[in-house]
C-alpha cells in the first residue's frame, strides 16, 4: 500500500527558496533530494521516534510525529537550523549554541578550536570566554618567551571560521569574551574598530559588580594576571589608551585604571561600531542553577544576556 503524500507547508516562494539553498538535503552533486514537505516529515519522524525508548507505543509515535509535522508546516513552531538540517541524518547535532572552555595552555587553545570547528561544521555556534590567557607580554616559562595575549588567539579561531562553513551553508558564528580585570581589555574593548578584524565574532565584556561599583564611585581598579591572581604589572611597556595615548600606566608599574575610563571606552566603542556588549557575569550567575559544576564564564553568541 502507498504512503498518503504528506499534506504541503503553507510556506512562501522565498521560504522555499531559503529551505532550498540552505536547509534541504543534496547529493554529491549539489542536486537537492527532498522537498520542504519530506523535510519537515524527516524531523518529526526523528523527533517523535526518540519518545519510543521512553515507552511510547507506535500509535502514540504516529501522532507525535503528525503533530509536530502540522505545527512545523503551518508555522505554530520550528526548531532550531541543526534540528532542520541534521535531524535524522549521519551528524545527528541538533543543538545550535555552545560554550567551549579556553585554558591557558597551548594544548588547551587548540584542542578548543578543533572541537569549535566541528561543531560548526555541523552548523552550530561556539562561544568563548578569553579570561583564563595570560595577557600580552607576560612570561612563558616553558620556552622564557612572551605570550601574544588572548586577543591574538582570538584572532587565530577567527581564522578557523572563516575556513569552515557550517554545515556547508553558513558561517561560523562566534561570541568572545574577556572580563573587565584582564590586563588586556583596552586592547580588547577597541579590537573591533577595525572592521577587517575579528570579522567571525561579537565580543562582550565580562563585567563585574565590583567594577560598576568604581564606575559609579569613580574609583581606580585593579587588572589581574589570571596566571598568578595578582596584579599585573605593566611589562616592557606603558599601557596607553587605545584612541588618545595617553599612558594610563607607566612601564613596570601595577597595571590600575580608572573605572570610568574603561567603562566609557565601552560606551564609545559600542557606540561606532555596536561593540563591545555587556555580559553581567556575577549577575548571571546570581541565578546558576549549578553552582557546584562551576561558574558560568561565557554566553554563546545569541545569549541575551550579552
Amino acid at each position: 500500500m502507498t504512503k498518503p503524500a504528506a499534506p504541503p507547508a503553507a510556506l512562501s516562494e522565498i521560504a522555499r527558496t531559503v529551505l532550498k539553498k540552505r536547509y534541504l538535503i543534496k547529493d554529491e552533486q549539489g542536486k537537492v533530494t527532498e522537498t520542504p514537505e519530506t523535510m519537515f516529515q524527516r524531523v518529526a519522524e526523528t523527533i517523535a521516534g526518540i519518545d519510543a525508548r521512553y515507552g511510547a507505543t507506535p500509535s502514540q509515535v504516529k501522532a507525535r510525529t503528525e503533530t509536530f509535522y502540522h505545527m512545523m508546516t503551518q508555522g505554530l513552531f520550528e526548531p532550531n537550523s541543526p534540528t532542520l538540517m541534521n535531524a535524522g541524518r549521519p551528524l545527528g547535532m541538533l543543538s545550535a549554541c555552545f560554550v567551549l572552555p579556553v585554558d591557558d595552555s597551548l594544548e588547551s587553545i587548540y584542542e578548543t578550536m578543533k572541537h569549535a570547528a566541528l561543531v560548526h561544521q555541523s552548523g552550530g555556534g561556539t562561544g568563548f570566554s578569553f579570561s583564563r590567557l595570560r595577557p600580552h607580554n607576560d612570561i612563558v616559562r616553558s620556552t622564557m618567551g612572551v605570550a601574544s595575549g588572548p586577543v591574538s588567539f582570538m584572532e587565530v579561531y577567527n581564522y578557523s571560521t572563516e575556513a569552515i562553513k557550517q554545515g556547508g551553508t553558513r558561517r561560523g558564528a562566534n561570541m568572545g569574551i574577556l572580563r573587565c580585570d584582564h590586563p588586556d581589555i583596552l586592547h580588547f574593548i577597541s579590537v573591533k574598530q577595525d572592521l577587517s578584524r575579528v570579522t567571525n565574532f561579537n565580543i562582550s565584556v565580562a563585567i563585574t559588580d565590583a567594577f560598576m561599583q568604581a564606575v559609579a564611585n569613580d574609583e581606580e581598579y585593579n587588572l589581574l594576571n589570571p596566571r598568578t591572581g595578582l596584579v599585573q604589572l605593566a611589562v616592557r611597556e606603558p599601557l596607553k589608551h587605545p584612541f588618545t595615548g595617553e599612558v594610563l600606566v607607566e612601564a613596570n608599574q601595577p597595571m590600575r585604571l580608572r573605572a570610568r575610563v574603561v567603562f566609557d571606552l565601552i560606551i564609545q566603542c559600542a557606540h561606532a561600531t555596536g561593540e563591545p556588549g555587556l555580559f553581567f557575569v556575577d549577575r548571571t550567575n546570581e541565578g546558576n542553577p549549578v553552582p557546584a559544576l562551576g561558574e558560568y564564564e561565557a554566553t554563546n553568541p545569541l545569549s541575551l544576556a550579552a
